[in-house]
């Protein structure tokens, strides 16, 4: 029968790799090491291994055979993939939602933590409320299995979602630029026409920036 472990204590170590792997502090490709870590954390190799199972499905980490876990890398060929997967599967719940009644509320909260978050140049948090302004966007479709299909792609989006932030942070003078494009789509999407919405989609910069 498998060990339980505290959820807290796995939930907690999986927070800090993940903060961690978001904010640059390890590299894609890093090797992280079990001995390193448990020493780090204070803890067993049983939590350590089962956050890293998790931060594995979140497409964060990958578990090699023979040579243990290492920070995700995804190629420039995995990311246009996965964003062309993302685009198609975020035109879909437009359509399915709109036109008709939609609650824009998880939309509007993801959008006003964005932009709390760049204005405070916490590029992690932004990061964060990114992720849930587009889970938002495909939960407006009501479509169970349409989200299920889709929160592994964003996911894996994540890592290379993080890195073009702190890019994108580095490049602009303004770091609301990002949040003022996500609120056009906001805008267009809160229209309920679905021709402004898809066209919202189209140029909101999801190649060019962060997504």
């Amino acid at each position: 029968m498998d060990a339980l472990h505290p959820p807290s204590l796995v939930e907690l170590v999986m927070q800090r790799v993940r903060a961690d792997i978001l904010a640059g502090a390890l590299a894609p490709g890093e090797r992280l090491i079990e001995e390193q870590l448990t020493a780090r954390f204070g803890i067993s190799r049983a939590p350590l291994r089962e956050a890293l199972r998790l931060l594995g499905q979140q497409g964060l980490v990958e578990h090699l055979p023979r040579r243990g876990v290492r920070v995700a890398e995804l190629s420039a060929a995995d990311v246009d993939e996965l964003f062309g997967l993302r685009d198609v599967l975020e035109r879909y719940a437009v359509e399915i939602a709109l036109p008709g009644p939609v609650v824009l509320a998880d939309l509007a909260s993801a959008l006003e933590s964005m932009d709390a978050a760049a204005r405070a140049g916490d590029l992690l948090a932004e990061n964060d409320a990114h992720h849930r302004f587009h889970l938002a966007v495909v939960s407006l479709s009501g479509h169970r299995q349409l989200l299920l299909a889709y929160e592994p792609v964003i996911l894996k989006l994540q890592l290379h979602m993080a890195a073009n932030l702190r890019l994108e942070a580095a490049a602009l003078s303004a770091p609301e630029e990002g949040v003022a494009r996500h609120r056009r789509l906001f805008e267009a999407i809160a229209s309920g026409d679905p021709v402004l919405a898809l066209a919202g989609l189209v140029s909101h910069g999801a190649r060019t920036y962060a997504g």
